[in-house]
């Protein structure tokens, strides 16, 4: 999703507003390619960013800062000796096009006043912030030089004339008659898509809008040029012309399209936004509190999918190694099960001892032990004597006896650490946040999976809370975000008569319901129940079954991992979890 000329368009119409006249205070350059400019207008304080970052470009206010480096970087310092203390004078859009000046009034080295322009040009990874003398036109220099190695068309560097990017050769929508409109669309190949004209043809228009002038048209998005009929036609237009009387009057509704978890941002835009009728809409005030809302949301989903990637990454690999540690032991448990016969061996060669003369290689026995009394061949060792063979064979008896024991124990751990690191990947997956994936980290650190990285200034992580639901029937019931959270709800939150659920051989969180005292409704221990299946590894599952009992009945053993219990008395209840079904309940937010 990148912004089109109709929110660059709404931008320039809110910042004339607020900035205009605005003395800016001071520059900063927290990115390589961001630049932060403190204005003071109106008496407030605002914060104006521009962004020519590749894949997140922009300009709007904010309210949010990030840090600044210790040394700034040139361009930084040389905008400070130019801007610092100017005054905003002007504040336009080129046409319909992604492209804004900002123009700044000050006095220069002599004394005089002088007029520079900040032109922030929107184009993905051709996003420029170039710093322009308005008098000779020429580039004083640009956040991204481009030189000839990079463009044979547009070189942007100091000394320079600065040139507009090459044009579009598209028609302003806001200049488009109902003729211009239609003969624009009599010229179009026949077999485009209607939605596809639009933002090809008209200026700072793009897919989303072209969709949407489709949707209130009532024209699916897959019809062509050659499927319109003169009543669709002109509906179109109508659509086309509600939309661009708005934007030409200035009368923006900034809003957001986004899922009812709000996990997925889907558009932005400057106008209503009506084609997603499976999500929902936000609306804001300005266009730049929907702006900093879609980034901010976006960049911290990006943020907590990198970390978490890295570390599955890092637990999958451990998963994986204790998977294949647990294979070669059940193969040692099952050469060890076989050490039965090697102490009926030794029986046997005592019990025939008598028989047994020297350098025997092998001896044919009758094997009492068997109902059948087959016999048997047993090998000897010439070089041993008789009891010494069937010692041999006790030895081995006891060795694998001995293995047994230790690899049961083995992998009774192995299958402990199993099930903990899964419980880990499962807590990673229903992380919200970056800070809640930090406490995740801290408890594998205090577990001996990650090293602590050495002392510095970060900050002190504060733990979160559990998640809250009320159920239908008025009960509360919180559910563990992690392996910490989850003995800490089990273990030290819930009363002795509160009910305790969690997924059947499933790795999940642990899910209290609050009885105080009363009598829990089935409705209830179905909802917390599709509570626990939907934040375990099953969530994707049908009939996944959940065990539930009285708190009283969950006990952790000694030296158990985080989150890690055993109970009794449990009834089972099979649920399919939904995510439509969770959103009905109530969610407390703490």
């Amino acid at each position: 999703m990148s912004l089109d000329g109709i929110v660059v368009r709404a931008i320039s119409y809110e910042l004339k507003n607020k900035i205009l006249n605005g003395k800016i205070d001071k520059v900063y350059q927290p990115e390589k390619d961001e630049v932060l400019l403190n204005i003071r207008n109106y008496g407030s304080n605002m914060k104006l960013l521009m962004s020519a970052n590749n894949n997140n470009p922009r300009v709007h206010l904010v309210n949010s800062t990030k840090p600044n480096p210790q040394t700034p970087p040139m361009f930084c310092m040389l905008l400070r000796k130019h801007l610092q203390g100017g005054k905003i004078i002007g504040v336009k859009q080129i046409s319909m096009e992604r492209i804004l000046i900002i123009e700044v009034e000050n006095l220069d080295e002599l004394g005089n006043i002088a007029t520079k322009q900040l032109i922030i040009e929107i184009m993905g990874r051709h996003s420029n912030i170039i710093f322009v003398d308005k008098k000779s036109k020429t580039v004083i220099d640009a956040i991204k030089r481009i030189g000839n190695d990079i463009s044979s068309v547009r070189q942007v560097l100091p000394g320079f004339n600065y040139e507009l990017p090459p044009s579009q050769d598209k028609v302003n929508p806001l200049d488009a008659t109902k003729n211009t409109f239609k003969e624009k669309l009599d010229s179009s190949n026949g077999g485009t898509p209607i939605y596809k004209f639009l933002y090809k043809t008209f200026l700072g228009l793009s897919p989303l809008i072209g969709r949407e002038i489709c949707n209130k048209a009532d024209i699916d998005n897959s019809t062509v040029i050659d499927e319109l009929d003169s009543e669709s036609t002109n509906n179109l237009y109508n659509s086309f012309s509600s939309i661009m009387l708005d934007i030409n009057s200035n009368k923006y509704t900034p809003n957001i399209v986004i899922d009812e978890n709000y996990n997925k941002l889907t558009a932005f835009s400057a106008v209503p936004i009506t084609q997603y009728s499976n999500l929902k809409n936000i609306y804001f005030d300005s266009i730049s509190e929907t702006l900093e809302f879609f980034y901010t949301v976006r960049d911290k989903k990006q943020r907590l999918n990198q970390k978490s990637t890295e570390l599955k990454k890092m637990i999958n690999l451990k998963l994986d190694r204790n998977q294949k540690k647990l294979g070669k032991q059940k193969q040692e448990l099952h050469q060890a099960e076989k050490r039965e016969k090697y102490k009926i061996y030794g029986d046997l060669l005592t019990a025939n001892i008598y028989r047994i003369t020297d350098k025997m290689e092998c001896i044919e026995v009758e094997n009492f032990y068997s109902s059948d009394m087959e016999k048997i061949k047993i090998k000897l060792d010439p070089r041993l004597s008789p009891s010494q063979n069937a010692q041999k064979y006790y030895k081995k008896y006891n060795k694998l006896k001995n293995a047994y024991e230790e690899v049961s124990k083995q992998i009774e751990k192995t299958t402990e650490e199993i099930e903990y690191l899964e419980n880990v990947l499962v807590s990673i997956e229903n992380c919200s946040d970056v800070d809640e994936l930090e406490e995740i980290k801290e408890e594998l650190i205090n577990e001996g999976y990650l090293k602590k990285k050495k002392k510095n200034k970060s900050k002190k992580i504060i733990a979160s809370k559990p998640r809250h639901f009320i159920s239908t029937d008025g009960f509360d019931i919180y559910v563990g975000k992690n392996n910490k959270q989850n003995d800490y709800l089990t273990l030290k939150f819930a009363d002795k008569e509160d009910i305790w659920l969690h997924t059947k051989d499933i790795p999940g969180s642990h899910v209290i319901i609050k009885s105080k005292g009363k009598e829990i409704p089935e409705q209830t221990i179905k909802e917390a129940a599709l509570i626990a299946a939907f934040y375990s590894k099953g969530n994707m599952s049908s009939n996944v079954p959940v065990d539930y009992t009285e708190r009283k009945n969950v006990r952790k053993p000694n030296g158990a991992k985080p989150g890690m219990v055993i109970y009794d008395n449990n009834s089972t209840i099979y649920v399919t979890p939904k995510s439509e079904e969770i959103n009905t309940l109530k969610k407390v937010e703490e």
